[in-house]
């Protein structure tokens, strides 16, 4: 174990080396977002060796929830905790002996470990079960497309379950390992994905004046859309607009191309200043495409909403920390990433909130990132005395 300043655990987890087992199998069979089966079926069967009081499955269709009820269930309420069960199309460079067997899918943003922790949480739950209220152990699919949170949301099924607290964590290098970053309002950005099409007419690449290339008019708009990025006035906090691809026409020498393609991410801290920067976005296509003749198709895709905690919740997992002893740090800005979290917290009152896995770790999203083992029960330690101050205040 590294150097944290928290406490042991108040509840151990014999069956540890077996969670960091499984959680080296999930890393090896990563699935992408929508495609979790196998991984929602092993983390099932897995969990029964904790006798939950029910599992509540196809929570947007991969999705499930395993349910631990207190010694007085309807005496308190329920705490819901979330993990992601989603991979990333990232081809990973580790050589380890669990590195991913899946070519160019991987486990780079730590849901492995986030699940492995939910896990290590069953296993607190059922040694010492709450003496009331209900824990909600959410597996979520499709985190990172930003789907999967409104398809639990809109499950029926979800719907009887109507937690009153809701919690999740992200492990983040490069804060230090057990450090844990919280922030009241809003905790990670909003963002959405923008494609546009654009439309000319092909033609034989030895008459281009015959058709009508939108090459030109592809690159004015990205430099518009650099320059909208740039220009910061019109809005009230940190805004982005990065273009992520850019394509003309198929690779032909002998065409003269008549379409193109632009995509990029655009993410705001407010929710106002995203709804403005779509707007702005979309007039600039409007003024490009109306330059140089072209028609055009705008499609918006994996739309984030900001995640905002509220301020009792961020408060519990405040004082959870402190009670185990773990340094506690407030953001004062909200993390630049999006996370579709902020559909729960949108509806309960809940926190999301950061988990530091050391200093020297790659960073998230990078081909060379795994989640430390030594994180798993310090996040399920947190979740656990979470639910004790949710439960039985």
């Amino acid at each position: 174990m590294s150097s944290m300043s928290f406490s042991s655990s108040p509840i151990s987890i014999p069956d540890l080396k077996e969670i960091v087992t499984l959680r080296h199998h999930l890393h090896q069979h990563p699935e992408l977002s929508g495609l979790e089966y196998e991984t929602s079926h092993t983390l099932q069967n897995f969990l029964q060796r904790y006798q939950p009081d029910e599992i509540v499955s196809e929570l947007g269709d991969t999705g499930f929830a395993a349910i631990f009820h207190g010694k007085k269930p309807d005496a308190g309420p329920t705490v819901l905790f979330r993990a992601e069960l989603d991979a990333l199309p990232i081809l990973e460079k580790n050589e380890l002996t669990y590195t991913s067997i899946q070519k160019g899918v991987s486990h780079k943003c730590g849901h492995d470990g986030h699940m492995a922790t939910l896990v290590g949480l069953a296993s607190m739950l059922h040694q010492q079960p709450l003496s009331k209220g209900r824990v909600v152990l959410l597996f979520q699919p499709a985190e990172e497309t930003g789907a999967g949170a409104w398809a639990v949301l809109h499950t029926p099924a979800f719907q009887k379950i109507a937690p009153d607290y809701v919690f999740a964590l992200h492990n983040l290098p490069p804060l230090p390992m057990g450090h844990v970053l919280v922030r009241s309002d809003a905790f990670a950005a909003a963002s959405v994905g923008l494609k546009i099409q654009l439309y000319g007419k092909e033609s034989h690449a030895a008459e281009p004046e015959n058709g009508q290339n939108p090459g030109e008019g592809m690159s004015e708009l990205i430099q518009a859309f650099t320059i909208l990025a740039r220009d910061q006035h019109h809005f009230q906090d940190l805004t982005l607009l990065t273009v992520v691809h850019a394509r003309l026409g198929d690779v032909a020498f002998g065409t003269n191309p008549g379409f193109a393609t632009v995509m990029a991410t655009l993410r705001a801290f407010e929710q106002d200043d995203l709804n403005k920067l779509k707007s702005l976005a979309i007039e600039a296509v409007k003024l490009v495409s109306h330059k140089y003749n072209l028609k055009y198709n705008s499609e918006w895709v994996e739309e984030f909403p900001a995640t905002k905690n509220s301020a009792e919740a961020t408060a519990l997992v405040k004082q959870a920390a402190l009670d185990l002893n773990m340094d506690v740090i407030r953001a004062v800005k909200p993390v630049r990433w999006s996370e579709d979290f902020g559909h729960f917290t949108n509806l309960y009152k809940g926190a999301y909130f950061g988990l530091g896995s050391g200093p020297n770790r790659p960073q998230l999203h990078h081909a060379d990132y795994d989640f430390p083992d030594e994180l798993i029960p310090v996040g399920a330690s947190l979740f656990y005395r979470i639910a004790e101050s949710v439960t039985n205040p």
